[in-house]
């Protein structure tokens, strides 16, 4: 696995977090959004364990709904927990990434 990869995994709950807060997003439809911010093209094997991950934290819920075109789509919504939680990983996430860009561009 390589270096990209796991930096990925240990963000990827707050990732998903944020793109669900902004607009409840069906799989592929998650799946595609994180294509488009530059990610790279994540499988579906990582996101829907990351899903079931956070439904089963109550940091998200699901619905299916209709589709216009095929079989009917379950859709994802954050909870309110799960925006708490966001909260959290974006503080954590904020104390952490300007010491170590500091340090990783030769700053001390």
């Amino acid at each position: 696995m390589g270096m990209r990869t796991q930096l990925l995994k240990g963000l990827l709950d707050a990732v998903v977090l944020s793109i669900i807060k902004q607009k409840e997003v069906y799989g592929y439809e998650l799946s595609q959004k994180l294509l488009e911010t530059g990610l790279g093209n994540i499988s579906e094997g990582t996101i829907y364990p990351v899903l079931l991950r956070l439904q089963k934290k109550n940091l998200i819920t699901s619905e299916m709904r209709e589709s216009d075109v095929g079989p009917k789509r379950k859709y994802y919504f954050i909870t309110d927990e799960g925006i708490e939680a966001l909260e959290e990983m974006n503080e954590e996430w904020n104390a952490i990434v300007g010491p170590i860009s500091k340090i990783l561009n030769g700053g001390h």
